[in-house]
């Protein structure tokens, strides 16, 4: 019997859209076969993708919270099913339209029936891609790329070797780990290293900067790495524990161009685990 699709997704009947993306995109990345090599992850991501098409659009998941799997089923009475393309591949075709939103954050795909689930880490450049059984059937060969941090943020040029040749290729500024880059006559998988400074989410990213309590209590300019250079920037007189000073535009550019994202900084206050005796009685000379 096929489990229930709120299940799949770790989710209890009724959960919004916003958990719907949150569960799929979480699931989606821990099984996509690429990553997990777990002989069921394959299996277990078909059906995970199943189940956010449904739960991710409003007619299938009112039909589904009504009749379950048999909304989608054109033996149970027609309420509604979807039709295969065939016995051997139940995903229909999808096209890159430019209109819908994609979980993954960094193109839009318009998902019209069931897509193969295998194509949704790729990101196209250039134009609007159609995908059909014949294309999906001659795929093309994929090769893994290890990106710094700073690479894929801010794009560069790469030198390869790809089955005994040595290409130069060009990366655009903002992919991410785990997306994959369609040239002409194969696929580039993605891998970005962490960074110790620079945590991504989405297109922000996020550093943490280490100030003194003294700083925290009067004040002071103080200097902060960004993607490109340091900045500097103004602490402000009593600025309370894991304030988030957010530096507008300073983020990561959006991989299909649309806008860039925010740096924020996040400070937090160093208490000192040990004063001297003046430092002490200073302190308890302090009226707060």
């Amino acid at each position: 019997m096929k489990r229930d699709f709120y299940e799949t997704l770790g989710l209890t009947k009724g959960a919004s859209k916003d958990e719907v993306k949150s569960a799929y995109r979480k699931m989606a990345l821990k099984f996509h076969p690429d990553r997990n090599k777990e002989p069921d992850a394959e299996e277990k991501f078909k059906e995970i993708n199943e189940a956010y098409e449904v739960l991710s659009n409003d007619q299938k998941k009112a039909a589904y919270d009504q009749f379950g799997h048999a909304a989608f089923d054109p033996s149970s009475g027609g309420f509604g099913g979807r039709t295969h393309t065939s016995q051997s591949d139940p995903f229909t075709s999808y096209t890159w339209s430019g209109s819908g939103q994609n979980p993954f954050g960094n193109a839009d795909f318009d998902f019209g029936g069931f897509s193969n689930p295998f194509d949704i880490f790729e990101q196209f450049f250039g134009g609007n891609v159609n995908f059909g059984q014949s294309q999906r059937q001659q795929r093309l060969a994929t090769y893994k790329i290890q990106l710094t941090f700073l690479e894929a943020a801010l794009g560069c040029q790469k030198e390869v070797e790809l089955d005994g040749k040595t290409k130069k290729l060009k990366v655009p500024a903002g992919v991410d780990d785990g997306q994959r880059i369609k040239f002409n006559d194969f696929i580039l998988y993605v891998d970005v290293l962490p960074n110790k400074t620079f945590k991504r989410d989405g297109n922000d990213v996020y550093v943490t900067q280490e100030i003194s309590l003294k700083q925290a209590i009067l004040g002071d300019d103080i200097e902060v790495p960004t993607l490109e250079d340091k900045l500097k920037i103004r602490v402000k007189p009593g600025t309370q524990p894991n304030t988030l000073v957010r530096l507008q535009g300073r983020g990561i550019k959006d991989v299909n161009g649309f806008g860039r994202g925010d740096l924020y900084i996040r400070l937090n206050i160093t208490i000192p685990s040990r004063l001297n005796s003046r430092q002490r009685d200073l302190i308890k000379e302090l009226d707060f």
